[in-house]
């Protein structure tokens, strides 16, 4: 049960950010972050008022039933209000102690996503590439803003390797989820007998970092530049354009080759790199913080099979929340991306609500 002092003191803070903000009393150096820590505080308020006012209201109720002298009609529909009061006390206490979890400061970033094919050959590439298709689909539904840093592509006419950046409102958040192995299960169109194969690609999903998020230092970075190369080795361009940034303390290492100007590489290489080394410094620090943690949504652990889409069977199966979808084709095209997602937020919520019981 929620301290009712938590709830009143939400109550208490919106009410006092309403008087500052319309008095104008807020400095302009933080009134932004006041008016957002208002706007969050609205989409709870509702649910914090109804909460704190359920005892008065259930004990008034109760008086009402329990009088013998009662008007039978007026009894009838004050049973009917208790039991929708209490189903609504349950229902708002549950909402209230989601927006009371402590929030991933990762989720409003924007996000870095790198896909590449897995076991299963020319198939997995194909598989790689159908998989960007699904993002790109999605990012254009949402209206958010995708961007290849590098890619590379396989004989087959899918991907080896794609990297993008993902821009938009709360991307990490909507997105973090899709870290794993994705498995596929299909005919491939080579295959003359009919046979389903079983293919897999992996994507890692980055909250892009900031430069005021991590600093790197120079004297931490070998840059080695060396000539661009084409598939089978062809050389794209006459100049040693081609960027390879180690990261000497943590031993990560990123090449970009992309771009005709090796100035743009270590530009992009850079970004890579920052959010890579972001998400190791989040990984230890949330492996610190519960070393016994062991959940099974958002762990990132990309050795785990999180996902199989059976093409013959029409269906696509996340085994994290055990929800199948027979609605493949539909979420390949970005249809009901957000069902999955909701559902994995929901589950990803109620294991952190049961560590606070």
């Amino acid at each position: 049960m929620l301290p009712l002092a938590k709830v009143q003191s939400l109550i208490l803070k919106h009410s006092q950010l309403e008087k500052d903000l319309s008095s104008g009393a807020i400095d302009k150096n933080s009134f932004a972050e006041k008016s957002k820590e208002y706007s969050d505080l609205n989409e709870i308020i509702k649910q914090a008022k109804e909460y704190s006012e359920f005892e008065k209201n259930k004990s008034e109720l109760e008086i009402l039933i329990a009088d013998e002298n009662g008007d039978k009609e007026m009894k009838d529909l004050a049973e009917t209000e208790l039991e929708e009061l209490k189903k609504n006390y349950e229902i708002n206490e549950k909402k209230i102690k989601i927006f009371l979890l402590p929030k991933d400061e990762a989720d409003t970033k924007n996000a870095i996503i790198e896909i590449r094919a897995g076991t299963g050959g020319l198939e997995a590439s194909l598989f790689a590439g159908d998989l960007f298709k699904m993002y790109e689909k999605v990012s254009h539904k949402k209206k958010w803003q995708l961007e290849i840093i590098s890619i590379s592509k396989s004989d087959a006419g899918g991907l080896k390797e794609v990297i993008a950046s993902i821009k938009g409102k709360n991307i990490y958040s909507s997105l973090k989820y899709e870290s794993g192995v994705h498995r596929v299960q299909r005919v491939p169109d080579t295959e003359t007998q009919g046979r389903v194969h079983t293919s897999a690609a992996t994507v890692a999903v980055l909250p892009e970092a900031e430069e005021v998020d991590v600093k790197i230092e120079d004297k931490d970075l070998r840059i080695d530049v060396f000539r661009s190369s084409g598939p089978g080795g062809q050389s794209v361009n006459t100049t040693d354009s081609a960027v390879r940034i180690t990261h000497i303390p943590t031993g990560i290492v990123v090449s970009q080759q992309d771009e005709k100007s090796q100035i743009r590489n270590k530009e992009k290489g850079l970004k890579i790199l920052r959010s890579r080394i972001y998400e190791l410094e989040r990984q230890k620090r949330d492996e610190e913080r519960s070393k016994d943690r062991k959940s099974k949504i958002g762990s990132g652990d990309r050795s785990e099979r999180i996902r199989t889409y059976n093409f013959p069977q029409g269906r696509v199966t996340d085994h994290r929340i055990n929800l199948t979808l027979h609605k493949l084709e539909e979420f390949m095209e970005g249809e009901i991306f957000d069902e999955m997602i909701e559902n994995l937020s929901i589950q990803a919520q109620e294991e952190e609500l049961n560590k606070l019981a």
